[in-house]
C-alpha cells in the first residue's frame, strides 16, 4: 500500500534507502528543512564572512597599508585567484583522504585563524606597518585556502543528503542554497564598509572592527556546521575521479607515443588507453576535454567581472557621494530573467541555447566597460602633490580627500591645521589668523566633483545582467554535460577560469601602465574579441546526454556479462544482476 514501495518488491530497508534485489526502491523523503537547514545556513555565514572581508580590501590597501592603486589591484586579484586556484586540493583531500564533512570542518577552522590573523593586522598599535603587511598577507593566504578547500566541497555534502530519485526536492535545496550565497553577499557588502566609515577606533576608521564582524560570522558558520553533524548523511571517500582523469590520460599520451608508428591509427588520441581503462571512462573523459576546450576562451569575461572590487571601486571613490550598488541586483534579476525575459524569448522563436545565453552574456558585460568607459572620462582627474603656499597668512591649496586632512605649515615654527575631509577635485583657499581651529576659514575656489555614483548604476546592470547569462548558465551547462562520475572535475575546471581572469587582470594592473579609461576600452575590446572566438566554438559543439551514455554502457556491459554467462539470458528482469558503473 505504500505509494513510495514498487508493488509485488520485497524491499529490505537500511539506513538511507531500500533495496530489492540489487535495484533501488524509492523511499518517502525523510530529508527535514532542520537537516539542510544546517548547511544552508552555514553558507549565508561563510558567504558574508568572505564577501565582507573583500568588499573593503582595495579601501584597506590604499589607506590602511598605503599602497599605490595599482598594486592594491594586483593584490586584489592574486588573492581572489588563489581563492579559485584552491578548490581543486579542497576536491582531493574530500574525495580521496578526508571525506566532505571532515574536510568542510578542517579547512572552516583554517579560514577562521586566517580572519584573525587579518583583523589583528588591522589594528594600529600591533607592530609598525611591515607587521601589518606581514600579518594582513599571511591572513589572505589562509582564508584563501579555506574558502577555496570548502568551495567545492559544501555544495556537493548538500546534494548528499537526497537520494538519486528525489530530483525535484535536491534542485530546490540548490536554489534555496544559491539564494543563501546572494543574501549573505548583499548584506556583508552593505554592513562592512558602515562599520569601516561610520565607526571610529583607534583614530580613525575602524578596520579592525570591519574585518572582525566577519570573522565572527566565521565562527558562527563553523558551530551551525558541527551542530548538525548527527543529521548528516556521510558518505565515505570513494577515491579521486580526477586523479583516476589524469592517470588515463597520461597513459594514452604515453602509449600513443611509443605504439604510433607500429600500430594503426585510432580514431580519438585518448583511444591509447583501452588498453589499461574501461570504455566507458575514456568515454566519459572525452565528453569531459570537449567541455574544458570550451572554457579556454571563457577567463576573460572573469577578467571583467572581478574587476567590480577593484577598479570600479576606486572609480567610485573619485565620485562624490558614498553609495554603492551591490549583489542586490543578482537577487532581482534572475527572476525577471526566467519568468519574464527568457519566456518571451521563446515567445520569439529564437532558440537560446547555453551556449548562446553565455555568449549574449559576454557581449552584454563588454557594453558594461564601455559604460565605465563614458563613466571614467567625465570623472575630474586631477595629479595631486597637495602644494602649500604661505603668503601674508592666505594658503592655497589643491585637495584630494584620501590624504589632505592635516597639513603642516612650515614657516619660522612648524604649525598643523585640521581641515577634515575635503572633496576629491575642489581648490580651496584656507585663511588663517592663528593656528586654532576658530581662527581659520575655508573657502572653495573650485567646486568639488559632482558626479555622482548613480552614473554606475548603467555599468552595473549590465555586468550583472551579463552574469545571469553568463555565470549561471555556465554551470547549468558545466552540470548538464558531464557523466555522473566527472561532475566535480567540470565543477573545479568551471572554478578555474574564474581564478585565470583574475591572473589577467593582475598581469594588465601591473605591466600595461595604461590611463584608467583606455584600460576598460581595452577590456571591453578583448571580450568582443574572445566572444566571437568562443561563438565559433561553440557552432561547432554538439549537446551530449550523459545520462543516455550511461545507459549505453550498461546496455554494453549488460550484453557483455550476457556473453560470458549465457544462463543469464533465461533470468528476468529483476533477477538479473545489474553492473556496477564507476
Amino acid at each position: 500500500q505504500n505509494p513510495y514501495i514498487k508493488v509485488n518488491c520485497n524491499c529490505e530497508t537500511l539506513q538511507h534507502s531500500t533495496r530489492c534485489r540489487g535495484e533501488m526502491c524509492p523511499l518517502p523523503l525523510t530529508i527535514t528543512l532542520g537537516d539542510i537547514g544546517f548547511i544552508v545556513v552555514n553558507e549565508f555565514c561563510e558567504r558574508f564572512s568572505y564577501y565582507g572581508m573583500k568588499a573593503l580590501l582595495t579601501l584597506y590597501f590604499i589607506h590602511y597599508l598605503h599602497w599605490d592603486k595599482n598594486l592594491s589591484t594586483a593584490v586584489y586579484h592574486a588573492f581572489s585567484s588563489l581563492c579559485y586556484f584552491t578548490p581543486v586540493l579542497g576536491a582531493l583531500i574530500a574525495d580521496s583522504w578526508l571525506g566532505k564533512f571532515w574536510t568542510i570542518t578542517y579547512l572552516s577552522i583554517l579560514y577562521v585563524i586566517g580572519h584573525v590573523v587579518k583583523s589583528v593586522g588591522a589594528i594600529p598599535d600591533v607592530g609598525d606597518s611591515t607587521v601589518h603587511t606581514v600579518l594582513s598577507m599571511l591572513g589572505l593566504i589562509l582564508i584563501a585556502f579555506g574558502t577555496g578547500g570548502i568551495k567545492p566541497c559544501v555544495a556537493a555534502f548538500g546534494g548528499d543528503q537526497f537520494e538519486e530519485e528525489h530530483t525535484e526536492e535536491r534542485r530546490k535545496f540548490f536554489s534555496i542554497f544559491y539564494m543563501s550565497i546572494n543574501a549573505g553577499s548583499v548584506l556583508s557588502t552593505v554592513i562592512t564598509p558602515i562599520l569601516r566609515g561610520d565607526v571610529q577606533c583607534f583614530g580613525g576608521d575602524c578596520y579592525a572592527l570591519a574585518f572582525g564582524v566577519p570573522a565572527a560570522l566565521m565562527v558562527v558558520a563553523l558551530v551551525v556546521f558541527v551542530c548538525g553533524s548527527g543529521l548528516y548523511k556521510k558518505s565515505p571517500p570513494e577515491g579521486n575521479v580526477m586523479l583516476r582523469m589524469f592517470r588515463c590520460v597520461g597513459f594514452a599520451i604515453g602509449n600513443r607515443s611509443k605504439n604510433s608508428k607500429h600500430n594503426s591509427k585510432r580514431e580519438h588520441w585518448l583511444d591509447w588507453a583501452e588498453e589499461k581503462y574501461p570504455k566507458h571512462l575514456i568515454q566519459e573523459i572525452k565528453m569531459v576535454m570537449r567541455v574544458l576546450v570550451l572554457y579556454i576562451p571563457l577567463p576573460m569575461f572573469w577578467a571583467l567581472f572581478e574587476q567590480q572590487g577593484s577598479r570600479w571601486t576606486l572609480q567610485a571613490t573619485r565620485m562624490n557621494m558614498d553609495l554603492m550598488l551591490n549583489a542586490l541586483l543578482i537577487l532581482v534579476f534572475i527572476p525577471i530573467f526566467d519568468l519574464g525575459v527568457y519566456p518571451l524569448i521563446g515567445l520569439c522563436r529564437i532558440k537560446l541555447t547555453p551556449l548562446r545565453k553565455m555568449a549574449t552574456g559576454m557581449i552584454i558585460a563588454a557594453l558594461a566597460f564601455g559604460a565605465a568607459t563614458v563613466v571614467e572620462l567625465n570623472v575630474i582627474v586631477r595629479d595631486f602633490l597637495c602644494p602649500v603656499f604661505l603668503l601674508f597668512f592666505f594658503v592655497t591649496l589643491y585637495s584630494n580627500f584620501q590624504t589632505c586632512s592635516q597639513i603642516v605649515l612650515s614657516s619660522s615654527e612648524d604649525y598643523s591645521i585640521d581641515l577634515g575631509l575635503l572633496d576629491f577635485g575642489a581648490s580651496y583657499t584656507v585663511i588663517l589668523r592663528g593656528v586654532s581651529a576658530n581662527e581659520q576659514a575655508v573657502m572653495e575656489d573650485v567646486q568639488a566633483n559632482n558626479i555622482n555614483i548613480a552614473w554606475q548604476i548603467p555599468q552595473y546592470v549590465l555586468i550583472t545582467a551579463g552574469e545571469v547569462m553568463f555565470s549561471i548558465t555556465g554551470l547549468e551547462f558545466s552540470y548538464s554535460q558531464a557523466p555522473a562520475s566527472m561532475k566535480s572535475v567540470l565543477q573545479a575546471g568551471w572554478l578555474m577560469t574564474v581564478a585565470f581572469g583574475n591572473v589577467i587582470v593582475l598581469i594588465v594592473a601591473e605591466g600595461a601602465g595604461l590611463q584608467q579609461w583606455t584600460e576598460f576600452l581595452l577590456f571591453g575590446g578583448l571580450l568582443v574579441a574572445v566572444c566571437i572566438i568562443f561563438s565559433i566554438m561553440a557552432y561547432f559543439y554538439n549537446y551530449v546526454n550523459p545520462d543516455q551514455l550511461g545507459k549505453d554502457n550498461d546496455d554494453e556491459e549488460h550484453k557483455d556479462l550476457k556473453k560470458d554467462n549465457p544462463e543469464m539470458m533465461y533470468m528476468t528482469a529483476f533477477e538479473a544482476p545489474k553492473p556496477t558503473k564507476m
